[in-house]
């Protein structure tokens, strides 16, 4: 057999990974790494969270799933404090943020065939954007590494640059249903939309008669100091779609929506078989249980003002690997001189973990429990590699 039993279609580091203790993951030979990915923003409260672990025990002990033509108190529960904590008045669960987003994407086709304007469907969306890999967010983001190989691609979709409020309008026809975007774009290069943009968007949306969808699947979850990054801005969307740390690892994603942006979803337009399943929302509960505690938010807020000055510090020492850092909050990226993907080795061969973007750039994704001593651990390790590449250039 010339194929791996595991399909590979990722470029997969060679280590086993056995068990994790807050910021910290161990390996199958008891080495110890400093996890600054989070499994891309998903471990929020770390490894193991007593919250988490006690949670899911308790739930698993008394039911695991049963189908959504039945109702389930924590999913109510969570349903419930999403909207009580966000501009939403309706949640539909799902089972990660690619199906949460595409949830999204119904929701509004849905309002503009409920609104009787059928002919409104397509989604102005950004350069550079990353929605998931199902095949309508592969339309969506149109980037070549993605859409390869997997068309005729959905059509529906339009990209604005960046920032650019120009050529978001230059996008929009009597077709146009939406405006879509990451406040804070991750796999695109870890760009902050600013707030005047997102104001603009907003705009935008209220004159045209437009929906705004925003995707705060890796931004969201208080990773930017703000339960949801929008909150900074004072701009609320029509429909989000969340995920990653919702479940600190457990696999759940969820869809908000206004009441008005949502008539369309009645009864039978769209399920799911696991979506909000009792230990799903087990976790999304005891996720929310922490993270709207007194007091969890201002500590996120010191950690990423204390991490911003560290990378300063990182930047100014070592300009001949590091040009600069972007982001907000827990939500950072080192912008490379040599490629990411070499400086990212040299960081896991200090027992650093990191995660590339586009860009050139490698991101830093701290579980948001991460302390002073843990930044500057991290600080020492990524000072380390880069003499390293320095020398041995």
């Amino acid at each position: 057999m010339t194929i791996s039993p595991l399909m590979p279609v990722y470029d997969r580091a060679d280590i086993y990974f056995e068990r994790g203790e807050g910021v910290y993951l161990f390996d199958d030979k008891g080495e110890r790494y400093l996890d600054f990915v989070a499994g891309i923003a998903v471990t929020g409260l770390g490894h193991c969270h007593p919250a988490l672990v006690a949670a899911l025990r308790k739930q698993s002990e008394t039911l695991w799933a049963t189908s959504n033509i039945f109702k389930t108190h924590g999913g109510d529960r969570l349903a419930q404090r999403l909207v009580d904590l966000t501009f939403a008045d309706t949640v539909f669960f799902q089972n990660s943020g690619a199906e949460a987003w595409e949830c999204g994407v119904k929701t509004i086709r849905k309002y503009f065939t409920a609104t009787k304007q059928p002919q409104r469907f397509r989604i102005i969306g950004f350069k550079g954007c990353f929605h998931g890999r199902t095949m309508t967010a592969i339309a969506a983001s149109k980037a070549p590494k993605m859409v390869d190989g997997f068309g005729p691609l959905i059509d529906g979709f339009d990209l604005a640059e960046w920032d650019n409020l120009d050529s978001v309008r230059a996008l929009i026809t009597d077709q146009t249903a939406a405006i879509m975007i990451e406040p804070v774009m991750g796999e695109g290069g870890m760009k902050v939309a600013s707030p005047a943009f997102l104001k603009s968007l907003r705009a935008l949306c209220d004159q045209h008669g437009l929906l705004l969808y925003f995707d705060e699947i890796q931004c969201g979850m208080s990773r930017t100091g703000k339960l949801f990054a929008h909150e900074h801005v004072g701009v609320t969307p029509d429909v989000m779609c969340i995920a990653k740390a919702l479940g600190n690892g457990f696999p759940i994603g969820a869809c908000l929506a206004t009441e008005r942006a949502a008539q369309g979803m009645t009864i039978g337009t769209h399920g799911s078989t696991y979506g909000g399943n009792p230990l799903a929302t087990a976790a999304g509960n005891a996720v929310l249980d922490v993270m709207t505690a007194p007091g969890f938010l201002d500590e996120v807020v010191a950690r990423g003002a204390y991490l911003q000055r560290a990378l300063d510090k990182i930047v100014a020492a070592h300009p001949r690997i590091f040009v600069g850092q972007r982001g907000t909050g827990l939500i950072r990226g080192l912008v490379c001189v040599p490629p990411a993907r070499d400086v990212n080795r040299a960081f896991r061969a200090q027992k650093f973990l990191a995660v590339e973007a586009a860009e050139n750039v490698i991101r830093l994704l701290p579980p948001l429990i991460v302390t002073e001593a843990e930044i500057d651990e991290a600080a020492e390790l990524i000072g380390r590699a880069s003499t390293q590449l320095e020398n041995a250039a």
